[in-house]
């Protein structure tokens, strides 16, 4: 890492969601803070679920979001590297973002190292133990064949049916966001089978809703990032410390 630079995460605006004045709000809030961070930012990590839904037609996309393509756009121009991690609820981003903004798109969990520091990073959905119908859904959505099918469909008509279906997804989801304890919450048993291989000093999820700090070892932390709905939260890494913070709202 370069001297006075820090490396910013933060995972579901879900934007779009509730509907659109809520969502223009806390667009205009998202961009502000990436306003802020630019300065010092050498790189940032939009940890899944930017979108409540993202499909991406050949031809065309999903209205609105103009503020933040226009920042990352920016961002990118800048020479500040985005990546964009797919979730569960936008894991039909192709090739749309990194063409339009520079963001590089990841759809699976990325390690890396900085400073010495290893880092296991993830939207979450998906991992550990547990959870089988949704993996099974999940498979068949990331299949080539219902991505082609679902592009024959309108995109009124497509997006509408995608829009129901999400807000039904979150709202199951919102019913399970509570903290099961650290044996019953399946991204820390995923980390710590990870630690039983090999060791990281970071594993940074997002899709729990929660904003988590938890100590797995003397060496390892568990962090959870809460989202933008109702936490406002994000973790910035300084070269030495990742600390997890609240965006004033």
């Amino acid at each position: 890492m370069q001297a006075g630079k820090k490396i910013y995460f933060a995972s579901d605006f879900h934007l779009g969601a509730p509907n659109f004045e809520e969502s223009l709000k806390r667009e205009k809030l998202i961009v502000q803070w990436l306003d802020e961070i630019k300065e010092n930012a050498e790189e940032i990590f939009l940890v899944g679920d930017v979108f409540d839904f993202w499909f991406e037609y050949k031809r065309a996309v999903p209205r609105g979001f103009t503020r933040l393509l226009g920042k990352l756009s920016e961002l990118g121009d800048a020479g500040i590297k985005v990546h964009v991690f797919t979730g569960n609820h936008d894991m039909w981003i192709f090739d749309y973002l990194p063409k339009e903004t520079g963001a590089e798109v990841h759809k699976t969990v990325v390690d890396r190292e900085w400073n010495g520091k290893q880092f296991h990073i993830g939207h979450g959905d998906g991992l550990g133990p547990g959870d089988r119908g949704y993996k099974f859904l999940k498979k068949v959505f990331a299949s080539k064949v219902c991505q082609w099918l679902f592009a024959r469909l309108h995109p009124n008509f497509g997006i509408g049916i995608a829009n129901f279906w999400s807000r039904k997804s979150r709202s199951h989801t919102k019913k399970k966001d509570e903290f099961h304890g650290e044996d019953k919450e399946w991204l820390v048993i995923y980390s710590k089978e990870i630690l039983e291989k090999r060791h990281v000093d970071y594993f940074i999820f997002g899709h729990r809703h929660m904003a988590l700090d938890i100590k797995l070892n003397d060496k390892s932390q568990y962090i959870n990032l809460g989202d933008w709905l109702q936490y406002y939260t994000y973790a910035e890494f300084d070269g030495d410390q990742l600390r997890l913070k609240a965006y004033p709202h």
